[in-house]
């Protein structure tokens, strides 16, 4: 005898059995609006839905700060652990009703931690860029290696000089890297080791207070 199918319908690849806790949700969401506030409502719904599911992966230290509801923490732990598809599927329906239950605050604090999770946060951003900044202008010219040792000078002198004689060498160009910027090979190991060497010694070296308007005009220039 043929197996009876449910009937039901997907939101977002999920199956929504009708009859359903998580149908009858829905359908109260959608009760008494028109046809455009019910695909909005919709639209949110299945956004949350995602949400939820990519709370899954953020870091351990962003989701502590969050300060998620106690049910919602709970059932995102669990998800974690539930390997069953057919069982993490239902939990993931679980925590889909929880975040719809967010205020927007909440909502917005989770997506801030996932984006600080995908992008870094804005002091990371500010960083990686210094670190940029002093990597072009240390194989643009000799005269920026020597503010940066004044700068820091716990550098290893011959490790960097080394380094960027070999970026410039890597350079197409060869001679012309030292009067334009940007010819450097992107990704040549050397590239690459400078950078790391110069962001190491930003995060572990307090760079003074105004050095970062007048590197900022040294770079416009």
């Amino acid at each position: 005898m043929p197996r009876k199918l449910k009937k039901g319908y997907f939101v977002r690849g999920h199956f929504v059995a009708e009859g359903s806790e998580l149908d009858v949700q829905l359908k109260a969401e959608l009760k008494g609006t028109d046809g455009s506030t019910r695909t909005e409502l919709k639209r949110e719904s299945d956004e949350l839905q995602d949400l939820g599911g990519e709370l899954l992966t953020l870091r351990t230290d962003l989701f502590k700060r969050l300060e998620l509801p106690e049910k919602l923490h709970d059932a995102i732990l669990e998800a974690k652990r539930i390997t069953n598809f057919e069982g993490k599927r239902r939990q993931m329906q679980y925590v889909g009703k929880l975040m719809r239950k967010l205020d927007e605050a909440q909502v917005a604090a989770v997506r801030q931690a996932l984006d600080v999770q995908k992008n870094g946060s804005p002091t990371e951003k500010l960083s990686l860029h210094l670190a940029e900044q002093w990597r072009d202008r240390l194989i643009a010219n000799d005269e920026s290696l020597a503010a940066w040792l004044e700068q820091f000078p716990t550098t290893d002198t011959q490790q960097v000089r080394a380094l960027i004689r070999q970026v410039r060498k890597d350079a197409p160009g060869k001679e012309a890297i030292a009067e334009t910027e940007g010819l450097a090979p992107r990704k040549t190991r050397a590239y690459r080791e400078l950078f790391q060497m110069v962001r190491a010694q930003l995060s572990g070296t307090a760079a003074p207070a105004d050095s970062g308007d007048e590197e900022s005009e040294e770079v416009d220039e």
